[in-house]
């Protein structure tokens, strides 16, 4: 069995977990901190609610975001910012969509959550507002990553998206993203091990800048 729970992430001069916006959720343990007062508290279980992010960004003035991981399987990511305000994606879509059952119900994931691309765009700016340079490329990358696909790519419309990312990918990444491949790859391998969810989830708090690998 995976693991199960959140991972709360914010910048404050206190604790999070002694904040209003997240006294529903008891016994919430510092997991890491960053440079700039940055903060990943991990919250076990879910047995409770981690409240809502618009009201942890509006407490500490700042950028907030969870990320749910499921079974080690995949990870809801709901993000907030004072200014750009709230959006909320996935990480490791096709095990998500294991888990919604939304085809059962005639829906698709873009119906709960923004796709890669879109998400990118709302990222980049998540992290502008932390003072942070991110790239849409680097982080449609993290976006998109999907272990549990098909290895042929999966249906048309996953394919037609794939291709849409990786082409924005290509025109919107830095132009030191190659100079830089190798150095990402060795900052990665740590992680290569671990669990699926929870290695994407941290690997997308890399790319925003906000809590280094």
């Amino acid at each position: 069995m995976g693991y199960w729970g959140y991972f709360v992430v914010g910048r404050a001069e206190r604790p999070l977990a002694e904040l209003e916006a997240l006294s529903g959720a008891a016994d919430m343990t510092l997991r890491q901190t960053a440079p700039d007062g940055w903060q990943v508290w991990e919250f076990a279980g879910g047995d409770g609610d981690v409240g809502n992010m618009n009201d942890l960004a509006g407490q500490t003035g700042a950028p907030a975001l969870f990320g749910y991981v499921m079974d080690s399987d995949c990870v809801v990511v709901e993000a907030a910012a004072p200014d750009s305000g709230a959006w909320t994606t996935c990480l490791a879509r096709t095990a998500m969509a294991g888990y919604l059952g939304a085809e059962r119900d005639g829906l698709t994931l873009e119906d709960y959550f923004l796709d890669p691309r879109d998400a990118a765009e709302r990222a980049v700016a998540w992290a502008a507002e932390a003072g942070r340079v991110a790239s849409a490329g680097e982080l449609a990358a993290v976006l998109s990553d999907d272990p549990a696909a098909a290895p042929d790519g999966g249906p048309d419309g996953d394919r037609d998206t794939d291709r849409d990312i990786d082409r924005d990918a290509d025109r919107d990444a830095d132009r030191d993203i190659d100079r830089d491949a190798d150095r990402d790859a060795s900052r990665d391998a740590g992680l290569a091990d671990g669990p699926v969810a929870e290695t994407l989830f941290f690997r997308f708090l890399d790319r925003l800048g906000v809590v280094p690998l």
